[in-house]
């Protein structure tokens, strides 16, 4: 699909506005996301960047660019080391281990690898030449093996999150130390301590600080400027805003022109906090929900509005899903069927072909839009959920229609449906196969035992043959307290889970 006249806009968090996009080079888009800092596993709130960002990249590349997304890995870090001392084991086989859980627990979800996923520790040169281009033009200091950016000598500190110097240093987490010429000067290179890991330097042995890599690996991959930069609201400041201080120190140039930053994810209203105990790892999350449940959850907000993950919201997306995986179905059904229509086409409408063909058409046409304005998916699933209800409604009406407009409708109608899942990455299944996974799954949550609900199934299905209706119903009845939905054909009786 080629990119498409009608202008796209996004939300600058640089400007705070919306902006039309306008990519630095025609057709192509360079965007660059921090990832993770390899520790620990993925919990709720990496899964709502990735989700995001995963959308970001779909989108413009349905819209016909060809996008370069990098995000990177922090594999050298305090925690890590922390984590390696306390297993006694080297930080390689620590980050590599999370890593390895990220990947595992990103395409679980369906989020498509990214086109370069860099890690700090494979761009130490890169880091080292950046610091000491800083150093030459007067923006960095050493102390005693540290290096630090002097923020006294850019004067454009605080642009991205519009805090002056107070509130900055009210706000930043800054370490009480007698080496920095100003409070909010942020270390670039480390002096390594006693058994740490250690890279050779200008400036002796020691290793990088966090915001110096995303500038090295952005720089290395997309150019000193690129598109968009994103990553979650937490990253504003301090990171964001040190990575453009660093960056435009050294190159004169803005580092990337759209900044994106999706909102916080709350647990049951609450702050998201290890103190609380109220982290939830991905992996735990899926042994409970089909992967597609906690995409649809966080789409149904708008990216950079915060969400509130509790059971009774991924209920409700589970709900949004199973309704829109059964018009799917029977989507299937009546494609599978559309060649056998033997009704007479003087007896059908050929008016209703148009109708239904404008009406997909107009669906189709508002999910982009929406998708337009800052990649509204809030907005964008009102409208698949729209689809899902006229292609009930055409199902329930395919008989007035002529089976040679109905073939083409139902085709219309499918390809819609690609289209929206292509880029939310839902519907990515079959809806057989989507019924059967998340039927295992509530069972095994339930716990529920499938050979006794099919038994009360074939009881009830005698008793129906017998004609037992009152015996049928009371059996129907106990299968729907478990929350089993039966659903009856000329010649069997399938079940799913509310």
């Amino acid at each position: 699909m080629k990119a498409r006249s009608m202008s796209q806009k996004i939300f600058n968090t640089a400007t705070r506005k919306k902006e039309v996009f306008k990519p630095i080079k025609k057709g192509a888009v360079g965007i660059y996301v921090c990832g993770i800092t390899a520790y620990d596993v993925c919990h709720v709130g990496h899964a709502r960047a990735a989700i995001v960002f995963d959308v970001v990249v779909r989108y413009l590349r349905t819209r016909g660019y060809e996008v370069t997304y990098v995000k990177n890995f922090t594999d050298i870090d305090d925690k890590i080391i922390d984590r390696a001392n306390k297993e006694s084991v080297s930080i390689k086989e620590i980050s590599e281990r999370y890593i390895k859980m990220h990947d595992e627990d990103m395409a679980a979800l369906g989020v498509q690898t990214p086109t370069v996923t860099p890690k700090a520790t494979g761009h130490m040169e890169d880091m080292i030449a950046l610091i000491g281009s800083l150093e030459k033009q007067g923006y960095a200091y050493c102390v005693d093996g540290d290096v630090y950016f002097s923020i006294s000598n850019y004067s454009q500190y605080g642009g991205l999150s519009g805090r002056n110097l107070e509130e900055m240093i009210a706000g930043a987490r800054v370490d009480v130390n007698d080496k920095k010429k100003n409070p909010l000067d942020f270390v670039l290179w480390k002096k390594s301590k006693e058994g740490e890991p250690f890279w050779e330097s200008p400036w002796g042995k020691g290793r990088p600080g966090w915001h110096i890599e995303c500038s090295a690996m952005s720089r290395r991959y997309l150019g000193e400027t690129f598109d968009i930069h994103g990553g979650g609201e937490d990253l504003i400041f301090p990171h964001h805003e040190n990575e453009i201080a660093q960056s435009r120190a050294a190159t004169g140039k803005p580092l990337a022109n759209y900044w994106m930053h999706n909102g916080f994810v709350k647990i049951n209203s609450e702050k998201m906090s290890k103190s609380l105990g109220n982290i939830f790892p991905v992996r735990e999350i899926l042994k409970n929900y089909h992967p597609e449940v906690l995409r649809l959850f966080m789409l149904q907000s708008h990216y950079r509005s915060p969400v509130d993950y509790s059971e009774d919201s991924l209920g409700e997306a589970r709900t949004g899903l199973i309704r829109s995986y059964r018009a799917l179905q029977v989507l299937k059904e009546a494609q599978s069927k559309s060649g056998s229509d033997k009704t007479p086409a003087a007896q059908k409408n050929s008016a209703k072909r148009e109708n239904y063909t404008d009406k997909v058409k107009d669906l189709a046409d508002k999910f982009d839009a929406a998708m337009d304005d800052d990649f509204n998916t809030a907005q964008a699933l009102g409208h698949v959920f729209d689809m899902v209800r006229l292609t009930n409604n055409l199902i329930a009406d395919e008989k007035n229609i002529p089976a040679s407009d109905k073939a083409k409708i139902l085709a219309q109608a499918k390809k819609t449906f690609d289209h929206f899942g292509a880029v939310l990455g839902i519907f990515q299944n079959d809806a057989d196969q989507f019924f059967l996974s998340d039927k295992e799954t509530e069972l095994r949550k339930r716990g529920l035992n499938v050979e006794e609900i099919e038994d009360l199934i074939k009881k009830r299905n005698m008793a129906r043959a017998a004609k037992d209706w009152a015996g049928a119903d009371a059996i129907r009845k106990e299968l729907s307290g478990l929350h089993i939905v039966l659903k009856d054909s000329a010649n069997s009786t399938t079940w799913i889970i509310e």
